[in-house]
């Protein structure tokens, strides 16, 4: 992972809302872990979407991020918090989906909209099990049926900055 976030920082900007970006970045992150790193999957799990949607999803998931940009549609980090439960949603690799979700949602922050990254495990750590992730899979759970209080909310996001909680793009 350390060798994704240092390849992340020193990389010329471009744009991040590329099929092509999102699996370098999972192959960085990844690939001195898995040979597959950075390859969509190709089988069935017990979460995600079906592997022959994978593509196309995470393309109109790219374009409606752009879109939420392009139009102010969201205030930065609910537009984030989407962005992340779109791509944990979709699952598109076998393994390290949250992991590379939750950086990239970060990436998508920085860059399209010059904000401070999340801070998505306030001091406890998501891989193990505790209060922060089980807080975390509920507010992912909730947001599968299009409630994103809970999401919005852990991301530190306030309901004041915009109450705006439609699907939108």
């Amino acid at each position: 992972i350390q060798t994704g976030l240092l390849w992340l920082g020193r990389r010329r900007r471009s744009d991040i809302l590329t099929d092509d970006f999102l699996r370098e970045l999972h192959r960085r992150l990844f690939g001195d872990v898995w040979s597959w790193a950075g390859t969509y999957r190709l089988r069935e799990k017990n979460i995600g979407i079906d592997p022959r949607m994978i593509g196309v999803s995470i393309r109109n998931l790219l374009g409606d991020a752009a879109y939420w940009v392009e139009h102010a549609t969201y205030q930065p980090l609910e537009a984030a918090a989407r962005f992340h439960h779109r791509l944990v949603q979709i699952h598109p690799f076998a393994n390290g989906n949250g992991r590379h979700a939750r950086i990239s949602a970060d990436t998508y922050l920085a860059e399209c909209f010059g904000h401070d990254p999340i801070d998505w495990e306030n001091g406890a750590d998501l891989a193990n099990n505790n209060e922060r992730r089980d807080a975390y899979i509920a507010a992912l759970r909730a947001a599968d049926g299009h409630d994103y209080d809970l999401l919005l909310a852990f991301v530190g996001h306030s309901n004041d900055d915009d109450n705006n909680n439609d699907d939108g793009g």
